[in-house]
């Protein structure tokens, strides 16, 4: 028996609630969503980064144009899940 079967048997054995979480979530995970609007503005991008270099300096000018109110939304959300 695997030491994560002995666990959920005993917490179970006490009465511990558990709640199933699955071990990626990116829907429990703020970065995440901040992580799709950076690329999505990436994507956005006219003309799109020909270098590595180029990419970094895009990356940089997309990651300080997000709105910051959007990032504390998200990360506020987080403790209501």
């Amino acid at each position: 028996m695997s030491d994560r079967l002995i666990v959920t048997a005993r917490l179970q054995e006490v009465a511990v609630p558990h709640m199933v979480r699955p071990a990626m979530s990116p829907d429990l995970n703020p970065i995440e969503h901040v992580r799709d609007q950076l690329k999505q503005r990436l994507d956005g991008r006219t003309p799109p980064p020909r270098d590595l270099a180029e990419l970094r300096v895009a990356l940089v000018e997309e990651w300080n144009a997000l709105p910051q109110n959007n990032i504390m939304r998200l990360v506020r959300s987080y403790n209501i899940r």
